[in-house]
């Protein structure tokens, strides 16, 4: 049996929407995305702004679904599946896209799924050329969300550490600010540390002795900060090889977590996934490491690290496929801004 998902992703500042097809239990093919980003309208602002995310969401979801569509040479007919981003995001923004699937799916009589947006990222990798196998070792880097975890199957998730103030995304982002770098500030300040001097300036490495798996980045923020008053008129002239500092001990903390959570399980593989997982120097530094270990390294493609349909539907899919849950009838909806991973469940 073949299964044709629609997926609809609306839980921040990019509208995506994307065909999967499920058949039988093999790997699930994507089979057209389309994503539209609303950088260039936040950028005036620093920042997100919630219900001009909201808005555009509005403009762009069936125009995107129309070009999804017309792409995979499909109709909405076609679709036997509407999955969409349950949570967790912006309130305002995860309405949209539960609104519009929905009404998809009442109107086509077809049955529609929630879906977390982490766990989305998660499974993103499945998405690749080389998709990994379970079980194995997830880092979770994405946007205010930085965790590691055990996977041993779809919803078979055990939280081994996580963030217990700024995550990784927030400390480029926030860093990236304080250097004057604008919006979207995490890319801005790793194209920068490309001409920088990763040893130029001593970050610290919060948490990287802790003994536990957890993670803390506002201290290195505060640090950034510290170095930043400091240099005064020079900051400009050394800007770069502070974004470089800055990046590096991100990553060494990121990488040296990781490898002490494949240690902690005694798994032979590691997935990355989320908007962070698209930095060059993390997946040159994480891949050496582990190559040292003989240790399998899987990542998203790199234009599906951000927030995307295509994870939503992957998701929808294997959720389907695994029976961890049933797409339901029942049109009226309700979104979670706030929803942790570990909480989904099973049958969610």
């Amino acid at each position: 049996m073949s299964l044709l998902i629609l997926g609809i992703e609306s839980s921040c500042d990019e509208t995506g929407v994307a065909l999967v097809l499920c058949a039988g239990q093999a790997v699930p093919t994507l089979l057209a995305h389309a994503l539209h980003s609303q950088i260039d309208m936040h950028q005036a602002y620093g920042g997100v702004v919630p219900e001009l995310a909201s808005r555009d969401h509005i403009r762009r979801v069936l125009p995107l679904t129309q070009a999804v569509l017309a792409d995979a040479h499909q109709t909405l007919a076609d679709v036997d599946v509407v999955a969409y981003t349950r949570g967790p995001g912006l309130a305002g923004a995860l309405l949209v896209g539960a609104g519009v699937a929905c009404a998809l799916g009442a109107a086509l009589g077809k049955p529609v799924l929630g879906v977390h947006h982490l766990e989305g990222h998660l499974l993103s990798p499945f998405l690749s050329a080389d998709p990994p196998e379970f079980p194995f070792v997830a880092l979770l880097v994405s946007g205010g969300h930085t965790q590691l975890m055990r996977v041993d199957g779809v919803g078979r998730y055990k939280i081994l550490g996580e963030t217990i103030d700024d995550a990784a995304g927030e400390a480029f982002d926030k860093s990236a600010k304080l250097m004057g770098l604008g919006y979207p500030g995490g890319p801005a300040l790793s194209r920068l540390a490309e001409r920088g001097s990763a040893t130029a300036f001593k970050l610290p490495r919060p948490l990287l002795h802790s003994g536990d798996l957890d993670f803390s980045f506002a201290g290195l923020k505060t640090a950034v900060l510290t170095q930043a008053k400091k240099l005064g008129d020079d900051l400009e002239a050394r800007k770069a090889d502070l974004a470089a500092s800055t990046e590096a001990a991100i990553v060494e903390v990121l990488v040296k977590k990781t490898l002490a959570a494949l240690r902690q399980t005694g798994l032979q593989r590691v997935l990355v996934a989320g908007g962070v997982g698209a930095n060059r120097h993390l997946r040159a530094q994480l891949d050496a490491a582990c190559a040292r270990s003989s240790v399998r390294v899987h990542y998203p493609e790199l234009h599906l690290c951000t927030d995307n349909g295509a994870m939503i539907a992957m998701a929808a899919a294997m959720r389907l496929q695994s029976g961890q849950q049933q797409a339901h009838t029942d049109y009226a909806f309700d979104v979670k801004p706030r929803w942790p991973l570990d909480a989904i469940g099973a049958k969610a």
